[in-house]
């Protein structure tokens, strides 16, 4: 098993255009019923009404919609009518943006981890094998039908799945001997040039969640990636998937940007988060 080096490295200098950027957002935020309202918004996916932020809060709705302008002016939240009502939800791209902003004021984005380390007992991770696809098959359709896991709407069969995935980088997470989870990666380009790069994927099933089995399978993912050649891992997640952002930010993946409607699922545009991991230099 290798272990990425833990070498101080300088971060790169910030950019007078970020800092402005970020200045902007932090500016709007120092205000406590903002942060509060920010909060309130984002805890609930769908999104609410003015008036039942008001009623969360305790405040007004005047005052509400004040603070919501001003939130809605630098990108935090995006206001829409609903019929005679104002509903507000959260602008997708600050689940990352904002944390990234964090990350790079703060000079953390050299520092990125190698990978989880409070790793549970009770998970194996193995090798996947044929036999498991059929398990792997189901996980796959629980993540489909979740909305937020990927643009694809119908399940693959087992030979499609199999064929597009590179056999030494695939995976399962067994807990009391039944498979809860998978990983996967597959080659970004038939080009040689680049055939250290390659697409992932992590996947667990609803009843393993909150146990660890994310955590165990990117970490066999991302070392043995490290050890077998796989110099750039690349991913890309839904801004609404939070859960699976920190995952991958805690297996040293960084933020590259958001990609902007870039498809439509179900007949809404959607965006995603594109996030990559390299290796350290050899």
């Amino acid at each position: 098993m290798s272990v990425l080096s833990t070498a101080t490295v300088d971060p790169p200098a910030l950019s007078t255009a970020d800092a402005t950027t970020y200045a902007g957002w932090f500016s709007c935020l120092a205000e406590p019923t903002r942060v509060r309202l920010l909060h309130a918004v984002a805890a609930r996916p769908g999104g609410c009404t003015v008036g039942e932020l008001a009623e969360t809060l305790g405040v007004g709705q005047p005052t509400v919609s004040h603070h919501v302008r001003k939130l809605a002016d630098v990108g935090f939240l995006v206001v829409a009518k609903d019929g005679t009502a104002t509903r507000v939800t959260m602008n997708p791209a600050c689940c990352s943006g904002l944390p990234h902003a964090a990350d790079a004021v703060m000079g953390l984005l050299d520092a990125r981890p190698c990978c989880p380390t409070d790793l549970p007992p009770d998970v194996r991770v193995r090798a996947m094998s044929d036999a498991d696809l059929v398990a792997v098959r189901d996980i796959y359709a629980q993540g489909i039908d979740s909305g937020n896991a990927t643009f694809e709407t119908e399940v693959p069969d087992t030979e499609a799945l199999q064929s597009k995935w590179l056999p030494e980088h695939r995976w399962v997470a067994e807990l009391d001997g039944a498979v809860v989870g998978w990983a996967a990666a597959s080659p970004t380009s038939t080009r040689a040039v680049y055939a250290g790069v390659a697409e992932t994927s992590v996947y667990v099933a609803e009843s393993a969640r909150g146990r660890g089995v994310g955590r165990s399978l990117i970490y066999t993912q991302v070392t043995e990636a490290d050890n077998g050649g796989l110099w750039t891992l690349q991913t890309t997640i839904f801004p609404e998937n939070k859960a699976s952002l920190a995952l991958h930010h805690s297996a040293g993946f960084r933020t590259v940007g958001i990609r902007e409607r870039i498809a439509r699922h179900h007949g809404t545009w959607r965006d995603t988060v594109l996030l990559e991991r390299r290796r350290a230099q050899d």
